[in-house]
């Protein structure tokens, strides 16, 4: 298809030419002697009609003396006539008159054309005309061996004048340019050679160089190529048209650079990443190199200094990678253009050569610019952009590129120094929180496994703790808030803070879970003051209560992930437990498991972050961690390596708690139980049996305190219950003396008066044991102390 279907309307033929003008031939008295075919199409008379007959007779008005004249001119006249047609209109048209001489017969040749049409051509002309002279787009011709022609005036200009380049090839033009447009061959000659073979125009080329008028300066041409035939179809050569667009090319590409910049500088929230890419935005588009100086407290997530002398103490970032991120320390003299720049907050050009960057391994600039980074708190650091390869200044529009580009670094700088603190913060916060180590007890060997959440998602709120609990038991609770930042680490210490405060109340899960959910929800409620908020409804919470002696654990959950057992066999299940709603929601009743752990089982607690991840589901990495603890016979810390080494690489999302124990169980020669009847007269065996079971345990030291402790114990029992007392001795890290009976109403410790008879009991029993306190269970209640081994 042609791609131009009106070329052959385009003709830059004049209308007056004789291959297309009317033509007539007028005697030496003006009488019409000659009339051509095209003379009759313009004006519709046959030669018949006119010939021999005064040509004044086609003027539509009278002739004038001038009209007249033109008839019988001696040499070439052009006029403006109003010429009658045969179907009666008029036309005006253009009019030149000739006079011949030939053999001593006069004649004159009248050549005429629409003015309409003239008048479109001589406009076409000047077009040409101004192309040539006036126009800011450069021209140039070459022939069919790729040498310059002719160069319109826009040419001549750039070049420093056209006349040395007549007949020399394309590249002596801008010998040392190049064509930075992409998808096209990147030579000029190649170029041309595809359109003088094909005839197709390559047009809006990107070519920069450096104008012979202007060698300083780097310019940006858009260039198009066409071929130009003759009237045959041959090749004649080909044109270029070539525009200056410098300055616009380089207001696209700094909105380029700035949009670029908008979506890469300051999204990683780290100092060290944010000043990296601040130079692999700006090099090499701006700058050949670019350096960040910081302060050390910026770096460190701190308050920038105040006070200090400028550009002293500052480290300069390198690397762009968190593996190469590595700093050096510079500092300027006060009279250097970086303190200047940093003392006045703004930019600073220096030209002076190498000693203006400072740059250790740089090369030699021929321009730096210093760009302070300021934020809402003050100076945070500086920015040098340098140019070595690059000769040219940085000018005005440059400059202002630099400060924008500075001042979204400085935002993105500052972002990630207050999220530095912030999350330090966090993290400090949430260490202290989380128990430094574990308390030594028999019931249970411990190991457990503290992963955070990769630091661009904040610190999680999860927590886990062991509890000492009365009769040799221990509490194991783990917990997840949801959500990262300060808030969750605070609500997480805060609950776990009260889950330790109600386990030693010695109440069981299902009751210490209904207790927490209630202050939870309490403390969620839109008008509390100071309450975890919306977050708190995002909390779960397992905690489970196992005694070595019985071989019993008891569990209940919030919302949290189940237990996984591994008994001393090596089989692996999953609790039956089903969890309850997540604390804070309410409504429905947690509930009980227990569970008989042989001695060497082990049991798993942990956070969801252990077996979920974005790329694996929930039932996966339960699998998962169940296929680790097949090994239960590995060592705990093992065990927990095992565990973690199967999470999938890369950042993780979310916090991961493990918290793995092996029981323990107390054998019989370290537990004594005696059933006493209700009867005080009891109360002198219990003390018997008591100092008879220390001594064949060892403890004779203690067989007096103990008997003491046992007989107030007992006779406190027998005094308020109706049905018999049990007495249990424990020998563990201390001596557990613990009686228990069906009443369930509540011991208090009192001051009994000088004549009281009776009230002291309690008093004693606390005097003396290291511990002391009281659980209920569904039958009554138990009382017991705990009395120091020496």
């Amino acid at each position: 298809m042609d791609r131009f279907p009106n070329a052959a309307n385009v003709d830059f033929h004049s209308p007056l030419d004789l291959s297309k003008a009317a033509a007539a031939v007028l005697d030496a008295e003006g009488r019409i002697s000659g009339w051509g075919s095209s003379a009759q199409r313009l004006l519709g008379h046959a030669p018949e009609d006119v010939l021999g007959k005064p040509a004044t007779r086609l003027l539509a008005a009278a002739p004038g003396q001038r009209q007249s004249a033109l008839c019988t001119a001696h040499r070439p006249r052009s006029a403006v006539l109003d010429l009658s047609c045969r179907d009666g209109r008029t036309l005006r048209a253009a009019v030149t008159f000739s006079p011949l001489a030939h053999q001593g017969v006069a004649a004159t040749v009248v050549v005429a054309a629409d003015l309409e049409a003239q008048r479109g051509w001589e406009a076409q002309l000047a077009m040409l005309q101004g192309l040539a002279t006036e126009s800011p787009v450069g021209l140039t011709i070459f022939d069919t061996d790729m040498c310059v022609v002719w160069g319109n005036v826009s040419t001549d200009l750039e070049l420093g004048g056209i006349g040395p380049y007549i007949g020399r090839p394309a590249e002596d033009l801008f010998p040392e340019g190049e064509f930075i447009s992409r998808h096209h061959p990147p030579d000029e000659d190649q170029i041309m050679e595809h359109v003088l073979k094909t005839g197709e125009p390559i047009m809006g080329m990107h070519y920069r160089g450096r104008a012979p008028v202007d060698p300083v300066r780097e310019h940006v041409w858009s260039c198009s190529y066409h071929r130009l035939v003759d009237a045959r179809g041959e090749p004649l050569g080909l044109f270029e048209e070539s525009l200056d667009i410098t300055d616009r090319y380089h207001a696209q590409e700094r909105l380029s650079l700035l949009v670029r910049a908008g979506k890469r500088i300051g999204a990683s929230l780290d100092v060290r990443r944010t000043a990296a890419e601040l130079a692999d935005v700006a090099v090499p588009q701006l700058a050949d190199e670019v350096q960040v100086d910081l302060p050390p407290a910026v770096i460190e997530g701190r308050q920038p200094p105040t006070g200090s002398a400028p550009g002293h103490s500052l480290l300069r970032m390198h690397g762009r990678t968190p593996e190469e991120f590595r700093t050096s320390p510079v500092s300027y003299p006060p009279s250097s253009p970086q303190a200047l720049s940093l003392t006045t907050s703004r930019p600073v050009v220096d030209a002076s050569g190498p000693e203006a960057a400072g740059g250790e391994g740089s090369a030699v600039a021929h321009s730096c610019l210093f760009v302070p980074l300021l934020a809402r708190d003050g100076v945070l650091g500086l920015v040098t952009f340098r140019r070595s390869s690059n000769p040219d200044p940085f000018g005005p529009e440059e400059q202002t590129l630099a400060v924008e580009l500075t001042e979204r670094a400085a935002v993105g700088i500052d972002n990630a120094r207050r999220y530095t603190s912030q999350h330090s913060a966090a993290l400090v916060l949430q260490r202290s929180l989380l128990p430094q180590h574990l308390p030594e007890q028999s019931a249970v060997d411990v190991a457990y496994r503290y992963l955070p959440a990769d630091s661009r998602v904040g610190v999680g709120g999860d927590w886990f703790d062991l509890i000492p609990l009365s009769g040799a038991r221990v509490g194991l609770t783990v917990g997840d808030v949801v959500g990262h930042g300060v808030h969750a680490a605070a609500t997480m210490g805060r609950l776990r803070a009260t889950v330790r405060t109600l386990a030693l109340l010695d109440l069981d899960p299902a009751e210490l879970l209904t207790r927490l959910d209630a202050l939870v929800a309490q403390e969620s409620e839109p008008n509390a003051d100071d309450g975890p908020g919306n977050e708190a409804l995002g909390v779960t919470c397992l905690y489970a209560i196992y005694d070595p002696v019985s071989g019993r654990c008891v569990w209940a959950s919030a919302g949290h992930p189940p237990p996984i057992v591994a008994d001393a066999n090596g089989s692996v299940a999953l609790s039956s437990l089903v969890p309850g709603p997540p604390l804070g929601l309410g409504g429905l009743p947690y509930e009980n498991v227990e569970v008989g752990l042989s001695s060497g089982s082990v049991v798993a607690f942990f956070t969801d972050g252990v077996v979920e991840d974005r790329r694996t589901d929930i039932d996966s990495g339960i699998d998962r961690l169940a296929h680790v603890l097949t090994w239960q016979r590995c060592p705990l810390e093992e065990l927990c390596d095992r565990a973690l080494s199967t999470l999938p690489p890369g950042p993780q999302a979310d916090d991961a708690t493990l918290l793995l124990i092996r029981t323990r169980r107390l054998g019989s020669d370290r537990v004594t139980d005696l059933e006493l009847p209700p009867d005080p007269a009891v109360v002198a065996h219990a003390r018997t049996v008591t100092q008879r079971q220390l001594d064949t345990w060892g403890l004779s030291d203690v067989s007096f305190t103990a008997a003491l402790v046992v007989s107030e114990l007992v006779t406190n029992g027998i005094r308020y219950a109706t049905g018999p007392v049990m007495l249990r001795l424990i020998r563990d890290r201390c001596l557990l003396c613990e009686v228990s009976d069906t009443a369930h109403t509540a011991p208090h410790l009192r001051r009994a008066r000088r004549d009281d008879e009776g009230g002291r009991g309690l008093f004693l029993v606390a005097q003396m044991s290291q511990r002391w306190g009281t659980r209920y269970t569904s039958s009554g209640k138990t009382i017991w102390a705990e009395l120091a081994i020496p």
